[in-house]
């Protein structure tokens, strides 16, 4: 209808290393389960490790998943990714990936979660943290899913 304002959904980020161990993918999907329930776009580089977890667990629970993917081959995307975004910018689309986020929440990690990490920061986006870089004390950090539920209905509330 003409004149009708669309509410957009919170769109939450999700970033963690490409390869992790199942306890981690564990975490990242049950995170994504979060993300869903809570009827939020996920948004991720939408690849393989964390970033496939976290998807999984949206996918599963009905929610919207968004890949800002590295290459240009949408078919890169993991299985869980209903919106492949092919980038070719490589790691340069980790801005894209929090840019595109309210929040961002950062799980394990290596160089690339660090980057997001510090570009969330950098944009005054708001960061959870999960067994991840404890590089700055706006790092909300998480020791359970259950911390990760409750540190995101508060940054959820607060947007």
């Amino acid at each position: 209808m003409v004149g009708d304002v669309q509410q957009h959904p919170p769109r939450i980020g999700v970033v963690g290393a490409a390869v992790c161990p199942s306890e981690t993918y564990q975490i990242a999907y049950e995170a994504g389960c979060l993300i869903a329930e809570r009827g939020a776009v996920l948004v991720c580089g939408g690849l393989s490790g964390v970033m496939e977890g976290a998807s999984k667990g949206a996918f599963e629970r009905g929610g919207l998943t968004v890949g800002i993917l590295p290459g240009s081959d949408p078919s890169s995307a993991n299985p869980y990714i209903r919106v492949p975004i092919p980038t070719g910018l490589g790691h340069a689309r980790n801005i894209l990936v929090v840019q595109s986020s309210q929040l961002v929440i950062a799980i394990d990690g290596k160089m690339g979660t660090l980057s997001e990490i510090a570009i969330a920061l950098k944009l005054g986006i708001p960061v959870i943290g999960y067994n991840t870089w404890d590089i700055d004390p706006k790092i909300r950090q998480a020791q359970t899913v259950d911390d990760i539920s409750k540190l995101m209905d508060e940054e959820l509330k607060n947007s």
